[in-house]
């Protein structure tokens, strides 16, 4: 539909959410609640969407959607006092043009993709000026009844609250609170509103009974899974776990891997013949390289992973970008700014911030690498410890390319070690070492012939005067 304007409606106060953050900002699969309306909005091929908003939630609406989705024609409108739906419509049409059709949205309903809204729009080609989309409810209790007249003509939709009659309590066709209609039927529906029920609100539903007088109303099922919308934390949680499932089997059918049931943001990127194992958490603006494997539990946030990298179980990766066919884990944790290069091992219990390891390069046990550069093919045995904060400044330390740094050593940065350098088991390096050197800081080994048996004496017989003490 060329001439199609789309509102979202989001000015909702959220009380149910018990939170300062406004509701349709809460974060769902990685994105803010009310940018999966504005997307279906959008590929539906929309010429504009206007956000409707609170006066207090307008400055972060924007922010989060131009932040989302950067260059969408969206426009905003405020809705000054919360009077209702109705009231809110009324200020999102002040933003459109008269004439084409108008589609109205909730920005807290974010199973709704652009496929399923399509049936709205077929009452309208068949000649109705107002069509709308419905669902059956086992239990109605809360939602707006459909009242038809005897030929099953739509008449109106009454709230819960306001419903006469048993007969209409009965009745299980409830509205799923999506309209889609002519521009000038609407705009001359909600002029006619008025707030005649027991909270003094303006009421969107009335509109059907306004245009019913007059034109054809028309109406389409849909699965209620679907039009669920989300009014507190529970509710968030189950919409997301269907999103998440959404991701999956997007991800699957395009040729990637996916073991039970890991939990990947809508923000993601995972190329085909990729694997993601179970429990494994992706988020942010992370990227998975083609055959690359992020096994059982690890947690990516912000993180590039290169063509055929392995992630092993139970790491944790931020903001940090893995070379191709480098290999981590398990229970290795990079820490922002960190660039493992291609080839390059990270192992277990090694920690990096802000460091950079050249193609090749191994840090394979029980290391902590912080603020430091590691040339290509440069080894850092285990329990190394680059010492690159003296309690008032990080600083730098640079590893050249071929090094071999024997375990348990300790780097205090500044300090440079150059290529080819080798650097003895237990040194502790304070001065830089030349490229081809061997540097020993360990003190000097002294043995003493049997002198243990006599010590071990003395230590107990302290031990049991401390006792009796």
């Amino acid at each position: 539909m060329k001439d199609l304007d789309v509102l979202v409606l989001a000015a909702g106060r959220g009380t149910r959410m018990k939170s300062q953050l406004p509701k349709v900002l809460h974060p769902i699969a990685g994105r803010p609640l009310v940018y999966y309306p504005v997307r279906a909005a959008l590929d539906l091929g929309a010429r504009s969407v206007v956000v409707v908003v609170s006066p207090d939630a307008r400055d972060a609406v924007e922010a989060a959607l131009a932040q989302h989705l950067p260059g969408a024609p969206l426009a905003y409108a405020v809705q000054t006092q919360a009077l209702g739906t109705g009231d809110a419509a009324k200020a999102g049409l002040a933003k459109l043009p008269g004439s084409g059709h108008v589609l109205i949205l909730y920005g807290d309903t974010p199973l709704l993709e652009a496929a399923h809204l399509q049936p709205v729009f077929e009452p309208l080609a068949r000649g109705a000026a107002l069509s709308f989309l419905t669902f059956l409810a086992p239990d109605p209790t809360g939602y707006g009844r459909v009242v038809r007249d005897a030929s099953a003509r739509v008449q109106a939709i009454v709230e819960e609250r306001d419903l006469q009659s048993d007969a209409q309590r009965s009745i299980a066709e409830v509205n799923a609170g999506i309209y889609a209609g002519r521009a000038d039927v609407l705009h001359a529906a909600l002029a006619a509103v008025e707030p005649k029920n027991a909270q003094g609100e303006y009421y969107l539903t009335d509109v059907v009974h306004e245009v019913a007088r007059i034109h054809e109303v028309g109406t389409a099922r849909l699965d209620p899974e679907v039009l669920a919308g989300v009014n507190d934390r529970q509710q968030l949680g189950q919409a997301e776990q269907l999103i998440f499932a959404r991701i999956r089997g997007r991800l699957a059918r395009s040729g990637v891997t996916i073991v039970g049931e890991p939990h990947i943001d809508d923000t993601v990127e995972v190329a085909p013949d990729a694997r993601i194992e179970t429990g494994v958490r992706l988020r942010g603006a992370t990227r998975i390289g083609a055959e690359g494997l992020v096994d059982v539990g690890s947690v990516l946030e912000d993180a590039e992973v290169g063509n055929g990298a392995v992630i092993k179980p139970y790491s944790v990766i931020m903001q940090s970008r893995v070379g191709a066919g480098a290999v981590l884990g398990p229970f290795c944790h990079l820490r922002p700014g960190s660039d493992v290069g291609d080839a390059a091992h990270i192992g277990n219990f090694v920690e990096t911030k802000n460091a950079r390891l050249g193609p090749g390069a191994k840090a394979n046990h029980l290391t902590y690498l912080g603020d430091v550069d590691v040339g290509a093919r440069s080894n850092v045995g285990a329990g190394t410890i680059v010492c690159n904060y003296d309690g008032f400044a990080k600083r730098r330390t640079t590893i050249g390319e071929d090094v071999f740094i024997g375990s348990d050593s300790q780097l205090v940065a500044p300090v440079s070690v150059g290529d080819g350098a080798y650097v003895g088991t237990g040194t502790t390096v304070t001065q830089n070492v030349p490229a081809g050197a061997l540097a020993i800081g360990r003190a000097r080994q002294e043995n003493r012939p049997d002198y243990a048996r006599g010590l071990r004496e003395r230590l107990r017989e302290r031990a049991a005067v401390e006792k009796k003490r």
